[in-house]
């Protein structure tokens, strides 16, 4: 670093440049932002004094990054039009190179400046859209524009890289891309500057989130008290980010810009009271959150309107979450990078997960109450779109400076796109979290609500493919063990009429060992009729009799010129096991052309497999899973009965 040191043009004090690439410092006593000339120093004008904004930040402090050692020369307060500030210091590296590390809500985007080989294939900013993919970056995948705005120079301190003039506004385009990458194009020159970079944490620099930064006190977390402009009433500002306030105690709006409180308009009262009290604390996601910022929005479906609630949290080093109550139902919001989510008209994917569009509607403010980080005004609109994945919720909110209720935005449009992932809560949950009691359970299902029995269906698949295992080795051990212990093939003569029968019994008792099925299979070589045979095993020591019935028919002929047939020329039929011991087969036969004779074979096997116990096994296994599933189709209907999209679409 090389320093220089001259008087400010505007006051006469010391001014100190320590970075021979600097091209403005800010003078420490009358805030001139002083430029490098060629022969003499410039006075570029006065900013406005730093707005605190908790930052665990601050000029002077060092960190590495991936390596290279940094120093933290100086930093600018931006304001956009849609309101609120965000900081941007400026790090001086070791290796020469400057990087911009952009914070805002808790985040930080570290990006450096890069030169492309065409520039003039970046388009004009009035041609960039809000989700538009950027193609003329070389990253391997296509980033996309998250926020078109316009910024103004607002306060400043220590030494900047570029010409920074007081109150200038320049436009300029955030992008957004998967693993947290990050870019910027500032449109103050043309063609437009390019950073690029990514989203990082204090970690990732080498700074302590805990270590107090050099030459200023140490972040505060507790709430700032003040008085209400309009009514004189007591106001506890917890977060430093904070750009309205709605005063509790008279309904007043209050624009909160660069510190002071003014007022802006009486709003009516909610409603509905917050159900969690505006300064209660919660232990959310593993960390503490402040509930700040009340707040009613709608949405219009067939000429009627849906109201639902929505807390605003804050924690100083996590930054802003959200706390939504919808028909006694809740979720805990975190804000998503754009350019992780990937999304159309009827599905969005988020980090290698499918989500199914809920609906698309305009979401309005309805009423406010405490403080927000934006300036929030009643009637407020955005275009929403939200997509399930119970538990989850991916929700889309763009929010632009033209008409909200068109569906797709035009190139000229500035706004920005937010979304958010929605992590589905019990309201025993969120009692548990603030140490409340008392809240309404809902009567209906909610876009992300899970299904609670769901798992039964892993254990079903367990358990079936299990029974499916058990009972196949079963039937494979039962073929290979089986054996036959009767074969007999006889031979009927002619009946004296139609009504009469033949009796046969075997010539030797059979042996049936214990625990086994038996199979008994008879066949006849007869055509176009039938033959009839009942049989009975007998136990020669107890007289246990087990009768079973062999039928046996076959037909065939021409008819149309089409052969047919039906029947078959053998049957079966299947014994469970018998105590064990000896049996005598007896077999009663009659057959249809009882004038001429008959030949039948007969077979016994023992220890024949069973595939009817198998099924019985498994419809046994599958009957509670079918109770659930029935009840599981009747919980997505109830869910997408509020959609305009069908539940298998």
């Amino acid at each position: 670093m090389s320093r220089v040191e001259a008087p400010c043009p505007a006051c006469g004090a010391p001014v100190v440049f320590k970075v021979g690439s600097s091209i403005v410092t800010v003078c420490e006593y009358c805030n001139s932002v002083v430029a490098r000339g060629d022969r003499q120093l410039e006075d570029l004008g006065k900013v406005a004094e730093i707005v605190d904004t908790g930052s665990p930040l601050d000029v002077g402090l060092k960190g590495v990054y991936r390596g290279v050692a940094f120093e933290l020369t100086g930093r600018a307060q931006l304001g956009h039009a849609m309101g609120g500030v965000w900081d941007e210091w400026y790090a001086a590296f070791a290796d020469g190179r400057w990087g911009w590390l952009a914070e805002a809500q808790g985040r930080f985007y570290l990006t450096f400046h890069i030169t492309l080989p065409e520039p003039s294939q970046i388009p004009p900013f009035e041609l960039l859209a809000l989700g538009q993919p950027v193609t003329a970056i070389p990253v391997k995948t296509p980033l996309v524009v998250a926020e078109k705005g316009t910024a103004t120079a607002q306060g400043a301190r220590g030494e900047i890289p570029y010409k920074l003039v007081p109150g200038e506004t320049y436009q300029y385009a955030d992008l957004s891309g998967p693993g947290g990458a990050f870019a910027t194009l500032d449109y103050s020159e043309m063609p437009p500057l390019v950073f690029i970079g990514r989203e990082v944490t204090l970690k990732d620099l080498g700074i302590s989130a805990s270590a107090p930064a050099p030459e200023r006190e140490a972040r505060r977390v507790g709430a700032i008290q003040i008085s209400c402009p309009r009514c004189g009433g007591p106001l506890d500002l917890r977060a430093p980010e904070t750009e309205r306030v709605a005063c509790p105690n008279c309904g007043s709006l209050l624009d909160a810009a660069q510190g002071k409180l003014r007022f802006l308009e009486a709003l009516k009262p909610p409603p509905v009271k917050p159900i969690i009290p505006l300064g209660a604390t919660g232990d959310l996601a593993g960390t503490r959150y402040t509930v700040i910022g009340f707040m009613v929005r709608s949405v219009e479906f067939e000429g009627v309107r849906y109201f639902w609630e929505e807390y605003l949290l804050y924690e100083p080093r996590a930054g802003f979450r959200w706390l939504v109550r919808s028909d006694d139902q809740w979720s805990f919001v975190e804000p998503v990078p754009p350019g992780e989510v990937m999304a159309d008209e009827r599905a969005a994917q988020f980090r290698g997960q499918r989500f199914k569009i809920f609906q698309h509607a305009t979401a309005r403010v309805e009423h406010v109450l405490g403080e927000f980080y934006w300036k929030v005004t009643v009637g407020e609109q955005v275009r929403a779109s939200d997509y399930v994945r119970p538990p989850l919720m991916l929700s889309r909110e763009v929010s632009t400076g033209a008409a909200v209720n068109n569906r797709h935005a035009t190139p000229e449009e500035t706004g920005e796109i937010n979304w958010s992932l929605g992590t589905y809560m019990r309201p025993r949950e969120v009692e548990k979290a603030f140490n409340i009691s008392g809240l309404p359970r809902p009567s209906n299902v909610a876009p992300n609500q899970p299904f609670l029995y769901k798992r039964i269906y892993l254990y079903w698949a367990i358990f079936f493919a299990l029974t499916c295992g058990y009972g196949l080795l079963s039937v494979i051990v039962s073929a290979i063990r089986s054996r036959t212990i009767f074969q007999q093939t006889y031979q009927f003569q002619p009946l004296a009429g139609p009504d009469a029968t033949q009796i046969v019994f075997s010539a030797t008792p059979l042996t049936i060992d214990p625990r086994q099925n038996l199979t008994v299979y008879a066949a006849a070589n007869i055509d176009n009729t039938w033959v009839g045979i009942e049989g009975d095993l007998i136990n020669e020591e107890t007289g246990l009799v087990q009768q079973f019935s062999l039928p046996i028919e076959y037909y065939y002929g021409v008819e149309d010129g089409e052969s047919w047939s039906e029947g078959s020329r053998s049957t079966s039929a299947s014994i469970s096991a018998l105590p064990a011991g000896k049996y005598t087969l007896r077999l009663e036969a009659q057959w249809e052309k009882w004038q001429q004779p008959v030949t039948v074979n007969v077979r016994i096997e023992e220890g024949t497999p069973r595939l009817g116990y198998l099924l019985l096994a498994l419809v046994g296994v599958s009957l509670i899973p079918a109770i659930v599933l029935y009840k599981h189709i009747k919980f997505e209907s109830r869910r997408w009965a509020d959609s305009d999209y069908s539940m298998f679409g």
